[in-house]
């Protein structure tokens, strides 16, 4: 064998194996919903469907709490987690990040749990590692962090994304050091089909970097001993961008996209996640 030939990680196989059942899984329940859609020629949304009828969540109540300021919903998510930590309710599994953890449908979230969301909407990544000490008494089995896709659109670099990213997850291994910590690849935008009241700044961030910034993430999480799931392919179009179906502005996503997200957090953990 030629000295300069490279050897392929054992750990790299079995990620992609592990990804590659991941996406056949979810692209098994996509199929499944279109020949149910295509037998009664009607469908229903499963966001209308309640899953998880016995799980309990701490899920903020929107309306209203759409026109709180930043600092208005630090101070409501402190709260929230603040009563989880003096209640220590069993199996608890946090959610940590922006909008898109945040508007994820409670009755959506795998069963078997109790979930607490920490999410923000335009959260970066800075914000987060800064109020990250707002769920320190809590006892989670697992915390699951998504954030990233802001702080392209407020322009920052792939540099300082990569940092703050280390840092959360430093912190949450220092903190935490029982829980099972997953740090979820940044998803795609929907490119020209976008209609994102910022769809200028969000197409000014290339699909391409997103993935090439995932890659990086892929590695630090390796670094840091801390888990890593990668969401993008499930969600990307032949195109390279978000899929139309699982988006309502080419940012944020619908129902069904929060179904492929719930079943791969579901898949994801029964297969990497000890009990």
């Amino acid at each position: 064998m030629s000295t300069s030939a490279k050897t392929f990680p054992v750990w790299a196989f079995f990620s992609l194996l592990t990804n590659g059942i991941l996406m056949l899984a979810v692209v098994l329940l996509i199929w499944q919903q279109q020949r149910l859609t295509a037998f009664f020629g009607t469908t229903t949304s499963l966001a209308q469907v309640n899953l998880n009828s016995e799980t309990q969540s701490v899920t903020p109540v929107l309306g209203s709490r759409l026109k709180l300021n930043y600092q208005q919903w630090v101070d409501i998510l402190k709260k929230e987690a603040e009563v989880v930590a003096k209640k220590r309710p069993p199996h608890l599994t946090i959610l940590a990040g922006d909008s898109l953890s945040l508007w994820f449908p409670a009755e959506l979230l795998p069963e078997d749990k109790n979930w607490l969301n920490q999410g923000i909407s335009g959260e970066t990544s800075n914000g987060l590692l800064k109020r990250l000490d707002l769920f320190d008494r809590t006892q989670p089995e697992v915390i699951f962090v998504m954030v990233g896709i802001n702080d392209l659109i407020r322009g920052m670099s792939d540099e300082v994304i990569l940092d703050n990213q280390r840092q959360i997850m430093s912190y949450l291994r220092k903190v935490h050091p029982a829980v099972q910590i997953v740090v979820q690849s940044i998803l795609p935008h929907g490119g020209e089909k976008t209609t994102w009241e910022g769809r200028e700044k969000l197409l000014a961030v290339d699909n391409s970097r997103i993935r090439q910034l995932n890659q990086q993430l892929r590695s630090v999480a390796a670094n840091e001993g801390v888990k890593y799931l990668d969401l993008y392919p499930l969600f990307t179009s032949k195109q390279g961008n978000l899929r139309r179906e699982f988006t309502t502005d080419g940012l944020h996503l619908s129902p069904e996209g929060y179904i492929v997200w719930r079943s791969a957090l579901q898949i994801y953990s029964n297969m990497e996640l000890q009990p």
